[in-house]
């Protein structure tokens, strides 16, 4: 295996991973901002208030997005295998 095929693997894993974990933390992100601009509102500062939406809506995501994610990561898999000849050399 050269170094070049070595690298090129890694970059798309690491591209598939920051992928797949930016569908999963931007909604978190914005719905934890929501609720801590709603807590300085009100000054309201209970931990559960902040920790069950984004748990809620992390949930929802991968319900939606849960089918994509499976897709991408087989995906990615298949080729991986496909191309072990290749990649060996």
């Amino acid at each position: 295996m050269t170094p070049d095929a070595a690298l090129l693997v890694a970059q798309q894993g690491l591209e598939l991973a920051l992928v797949l974990i930016t569908v999963l933390l931007v909604p978190a992100l914005v719905v934890g901002l929501i609720v801590s601009m709603f807590q300085a509102a009100t000054q309201i500062n209970e931990m559960t208030l902040s920790f069950f939406p984004k748990l809620i809506v992390v949930v929802g995501t991968l319900m939606l997005a849960g089918p994509w994610i499976a897709q991408s990561l087989v995906s990615y898999t298949h080729d991986l295998i496909e191309n072990i000849p290749f990649i060996i050399g």
